[in-house]
């Protein structure tokens, strides 16, 4: 072992270490590899900033372009607006066809935008039709990981593996060559995940609804000097009786009274803590009350003209990825991060939540830490609401008392551009960076996408992990890290028959991809792959694809993929949910997978 492998094995395991512990931002880890191959040695400076110049890179950077171009124009609402018609639908075939749904668009469309709608759908006819949602939870984000893994724009994964298996002069694949694979692996999924569903946990839907589609907050109702309804009973103000508002708490003179009965007598300045959703909020009597949040939204140093201006504001549930810079901040923290942006208001956590705990209290709030899988209710802004669409690794899961209306041009013209770069990549006509250019250039000429808004909405932590990460396969590459490590693969499976060669690097890329980023996990394996491939003279096809499909099938933890993050943040699920179901899904995908590509070597 030479010294240069031992300074990339050194690299390569503090980058494992900190992408698995979360101990740093994943874009800041990517820029510290950047350095530390530099420094190194282990590539040269203009191959160590290679990554932002690489195909793979621009081409991820152009679907993120066209996924937000049409998720704006209302292209993913228009695709999934038939889905609401599923309710006539029994629990056992609603499994199946909304896997198919989840799937169909995501092959095409990003994941995560797809799994966010089809939640919000499920959560309201849940609600309405009193079925269980988590039943159907589980399998649509599994198979928009599946129906991702079908196409080469599926995912950013199968388009990074593809360009650096072209750039180490081995195999380049096209838009659909590997589809059948997919579309087999995802028939197994589906099934799997139809019969499992029945083990999968069973509510009324009351739980998913409150966490994603019931509108309900904490607000504080302070009452005026000259209100009518001093020294009146509480249940005399209007709202009392009404279902939709729920009063928690009285505060008088820093004396909290924590459950005010309705014959409890209000007094001026009483701070009353209420649950209520917006529309029974904004319907409370102003001359009675001053209708103020229990911290007021920051307004710096403006004029009154400029208050009546911004006086409009909306209300934002925010949900929390991992990699967010809210993870592990304190509620005064989070206020200090979105000064003068938004107010926090309130924190859905969701371990609280599964213990059956009223998260909105603010004596929780106070000493709750946001993790991923928790949502934040947040005050804004009208004119700074944008900023919150941008923030990294955070879903927007509901904008309140927006005023959206979708342009019917606009809206045809995304979907047109589309189904041009699908048609254009698809024949071969142009190559799927030259067709993803090529659309995002449509929508930019017919205004359907502002570019200085998209640049606050591209996830720009991904752009950043890819460049870090692919010159770390240049510098596994220049120092003969994968060879080395192929050579031991080989000797380690001395013997072994092909198939089960190939079902090793199936099962440790899929290990890999579960507690690390996807797309790390394809930049480390696919230069062993093609070097075991070529060490045991058989073709390199099936083990890149091995890696392609194992990197993308992070089903067995909740942190493996960001769909799996958003349906344990919903409080549905526990760790052992996808441990047992998603593992068993994994063993049967490694299986079959292999079975599978291990037609395309020779005898």
């Amino acid at each position: 072992m030479s010294f240069e492998i031992i300074l990339v094995f050194i690299i390569l395991g503090v980058t494992i270490l900190l992408f698995a512990t979360e101990a740093l931002p994943i874009d800041k880890i990517a820029f510290l590899i950047i350095v530390a191959l530099v420094l190194s040695g282990l590539t040269s400076p203009e191959e160590a900033i290679s990554g932002f110049s690489s195909p793979a890179t621009i081409t991820i950077l152009m679907l993120m372009i066209l996924a937000i171009g049409l998720e704006d124009n209302g292209v993913i609402d228009l695709l999934t607006q038939s889905i609401k018609r599923l309710k006539i639908l029994p629990i056992v075939l609603m499994v199946p066809v909304f896997m198919m749904i989840a799937a169909s668009i995501s092959a095409f469309i990003s994941t995560t935008a797809v799994v966010v709608i089809l939640i919000k759908i499920i959560a309201q006819l849940s609600e309405k039709y009193n079925f269980s949602a988590p039943k159907l939870l589980m399998p649509i984000s599994f198979a928009g990981i599946l129906g991702g893994s079908c196409t080469l724009m599926g995912t950013s994964t199968n388009i990074l593996v593809n360009s650096v298996s072209k750039k180490l002069g081995a195999e380049q694949f096209s838009f659909f060559e590997f589809s059948i694979y997919g579309l087999i692996l995802l028939g197994v999924g589906i099934v799997f995940m139809t019969i499992a569903s029945r083990w999968l946990p069973k509510t009324n839907g009351d739980e998913l609804t409150e966490t994603y589609v019931d509108n309900t907050f904490l607000f504080t109702l302070t009452v005026k000097s000259e209100s009518k309804l001093i020294g009146t009973a509480l249940s005399d103000a209007k709202f009392y009786k009404n279902p939709d508002v729920r009063v928690l708490k009285l505060i008088r003179d820093d004396i909290v009274n924590d459950n005010p009965g309705p014959n409890t007598t209000l007094r001026a300045q009483d701070k009353l803590f209420v649950l209520s959703d917006i529309k029974a909020y904004e319907s409370f009597p102003k001359n009675e009350f001053t209708l103020t949040d229990e911290n007021e939204l920051h307004i710096s140093d403006e004029t009154e003209t400029e208050k009546s201006k911004n006086n409009a504001y909306s209300y934002i549930e925010l949900l929390i990825l991992p990699g967010s810079e809210f993870i592990d901040k304190s509620f005064s923290e989070i206020k200090n991060l979105l000064y003068n942006v938004a107010r926090p208001l309130g924190i859905q956590n969701r371990r609280q939540f599964q213990k059956g705990m009223r998260l909105n209290f603010p004596k929780i709030i106070k000493n709750t830490n946001l993790q991923a899988g928790d949502k934040l209710l947040l005050k804004a802004k009208q004119d700074e609401i944008q900023h919150l669409y941008s923030l990294d690794n955070t879903v927007v899961l509901r904008h309140h008392e927006e005023d959206y209306k979708i342009n019917p041009y606009k809206r045809a013209i995304s979907f047109i551009a589309l189904i041009m770069v699908i048609g254009l990549a698809a024949s071969g006509i142009l190559t799927i960076l030259t067709s993803t250019l090529s659309g995002v250039a449509l929508l930019l000429i017919t205004d359907c996408i502002n570019l200085s808004k998209i640049y606050k909405k591209v996830n720009w932590q991904i752009i950043f992990l890819l460049a870090g990460m692919i010159p770390l396969g240049i510098a596994m590459h220049n120092s003969g890290t994968d060879t080395w490590i192929a050579e031991l693969l080989l000797d380690f499976l001395t013997g072994q028959n092909n198939i089960i060669i190939l079902g090793v690097l199936f099962g440790i890329t899929m290990i890999m991809s579960g507690f690390i980023s996807n797309n790390a996990t394809a930049v480390i394996i696919t230069p062993i792959a093609i070097t075991l491939a070529a060490g045991l003279d058989l073709p390199a096809k099936p083990f890149i694809l091995a890696v392609m499909f194992a990197a993308n099938f992070s089903f067995f933890t909740p942190m493996g993929y960001q769909t799996n993050t958003l349906i344990y943040g919903t409080g549905a699920y526990k760790f052992r949910h996808f441990l047992i179901i998603g593992g068993l899904l994994s063993l049967i995908l490694l299986v079959v997978g292999t079975l599978s590509l291990s037609t395309m070597l020779k005898t």
